[in-house]
């Protein structure tokens, strides 16, 4: 399927919640949608496709925690784990360098005034938007 026009989803994946953002179709917007709670491989490989579905998409970008040196550890490991079962289901899987993404996610909704029980439950699909948001600026480039 051609890629214009198309949205794509993109993961924050962490090990007690995954952040979800979407694109517009144009693919120059990046807005955050929702956060999951993780239950298994299973169960959220499942929501994840339901969630492009919705969206009419089998592309994602996922953040890539990388480490500050930009080798890949142990959280990338997971990271890429779980990327190669939403493979297996069928989906195309494009990594971005999430390094700093949840602390800018943190610094937008500081500056937003968010609380903190509000910044808590929305940083992950922040933290998925801003992954989103540097993945789309570096295709047009």
């Amino acid at each position: 399927m051609e890629n214009v026009n198309r949205r794509i989803v993109a993961l924050d994946i962490g090990d007690v919640r995954i952040g979800v953002a979407v694109s517009d179709l144009s693919r120059t917007i990046a807005t955050p949608v929702e956060v999951i709670t993780r239950i298994g491989w299973g169960p959220d490989v499942r929501r994840i496709r339901e969630i492009c579905s919705r969206y009419d998409t089998d592309q994602i970008v996922s953040g890539l925690p990388l480490n500050m040196d930009g080798t890949e550890g142990f959280q990338a490991k997971k990271v890429r784990d779980l990327c190669s079962q939403l493979e297996k289901a069928g989906l195309t899987v494009f990594f971005q360098d999430e390094r700093l993404s949840t602390v800018s996610a943190e610094d937008i909704l500081l500056e937003g005034n968010i609380s903190r029980s509000g910044r808590k439950s929305k940083v992950d699909k922040v933290a998925a938007a801003i992954i989103l948001e540097q993945w789309l600026q570096e295709q047009q480039h």
